[in-house]
């Protein structure tokens, strides 16, 4: 299969290009059904001679090209409508019926406040360029109304407030918000490329409209894609001023799989500078080793790294609900167990060279001995809860 891309080198088009390449050299091996031949890219900086070529070859087409925040609103005709045109004409020329995408906005529904909206009008008119050509030459025709765009690579101070707040915030920029209770309906970058490639392969969802309401319907004039979120702004940057503060506090936000936060969170990854791109928690150290707490959650307990000396032994202590997990990931240690008000003790060898997790019973006073006389012995090791110095529910006693 050959595929054209315009506006391949826009947020859309590069995220798009990016994932049929992983495709086509079989990275990507959730799609084996899915066989690319060829990416024609094209943009701004392509000739017409290369877009007539592309027209004549292409197996399917996404049409993301189009103009957005132009100097004079008489551009937005030219850019949407326009080009829309000029490509559907190339197609029809060479006879070429392949299926077409073409990208469009929930502003073309004019409804509400994108009534009389000049860029809602000229998406509008593209829309019913394509299906007066589908209906022409029976061309299979997939017209996408968009909602506001997020994800890695968007654009910030341009289009996407979530790009400003994401950029602005990871480096120390000032936002505004007008008003927060504002809400926004999102759609994130790589929930509409997975609906391309569905799309490639046939699958596509489709609609219809009832205003601005998507109606789901098997034969829909309109596709859709299903997984969008609804967030006021206020809440988009209450959330990411919690991701701001995980160097400093090291707890990690809720962020379960397919939420709006996991996908935030990338986001603002994506923009972090290099100076924040690594950061350093505190180190406990003394002439034992070292102790550093590394991530933190409020639901499921800690992590924290520990670096014990040759022959060195450390804990000595019990905990009455507090459990851990120790993970000897470099060295050779003995870890140690005794029940409380008993006398057997339970011992456990353990060493890098086979990774092995090891509970630390509740009620049992334990300990965990390097082994070595020349190496620093590494644990991983995972507390259920956060350690609170104000209920630390941590008692010496030696095993």
């Amino acid at each position: 299969m050959k595929i054209l891309v315009t506006g391949s080198a826009g947020f859309v088009g590069k995220n798009l290009v990016e994932a049929l390449k992983n495709v086509r050299d079989g990275k990507d091996r959730t799609r084996p059904g899915l066989k690319i031949e060829e990416i024609f890219e094209y943009d701004v900086d392509s000739t017409r001679e290369e877009l007539e070529s592309y027209c004549a070859q292409a197996d399917f087409v996404f049409n993301l090209a189009g103009v957005n925040r132009p100097k004079d609103v008489s551009e937005f005709r030219k850019g949407n409508f326009g080009f829309a045109s000029e490509l559907l004409d190339l197609l029809e020329g060479r006879g070429n019926t392949c299926p077409v995408m073409i990208s469009s906005s929930v502003q073309a529904t004019l409804q509400g406040r994108f009534a009389g909206s000049p860029y809602g009008q000229s998406k509008l008119e593209g829309e019913n360029a394509v299906f007066a050509y589908g209906e022409r030459t029976g061309a299979r025709i997939l017209v996408y109304r968009f909602p506001n765009l997020f994800g890695k690579w968007c654009r910030p101070n341009y289009n996407s407030a979530v790009a400003t707040f994401c950029n602005n915030l990871a480096n120390d920029l000032p936002i505004k918000v007008n008003d927060p209770s504002t809400e926004l309906e999102l759609l994130y970058i790589d929930d509409l490329v997975a609906e391309m490639l569905d799309a490639l392969e046939g699958r596509e969802h489709r609609c219809y409209y009832d205003g601005m309401k998507i109606i789901v319907a098997e034969g829909g004039k309109f596709c859709y894609v299903p997984t969008t979120h609804k967030v006021t702004l206020g809440r988009i940057v209450e959330t990411l001023e919690s991701f701001k503060k995980l160097p400093q506090d090291l707890f990690v936000p809720k962020i379960p799989d397919g939420s709006f936060e996991k996908k935030l969170f990338s986001t603002y990854l994506s923009y972090l500078p290099k100076e924040k791109a690594a950061f350093s928690p505190k180190m406990n150290v003394d002439d034992r080793g070292s102790f550093t707490e590394l991530l933190k959650t409020h639901e499921y307990g800690q992590f924290s790294v520990n670096v014990s000396k040759p022959g060195i032994t450390k804990g000595q202590h019990w905990h009455n609900t507090k459990w851990e997990l120790f993970i000897v990931v470099y060295g050779r240690a003995l870890i140690q167990q005794r029940r409380i008000g008993s006398d057997e003790v339970i011992e456990f060898e353990v060493s890098g060279d086979r990774i092995e997790a090891v509970y630390m019973l509740p009620g049992y006073t334990h300990n965990i001995i390097n082994l070595s006389d020349t190496q620093d012995l590494v644990t991983l090791m995972w507390a259920n809860e956060t350690f609170d110095p104000n209920r630390p529910d941590t008692f010496f006693e030696k095993v």
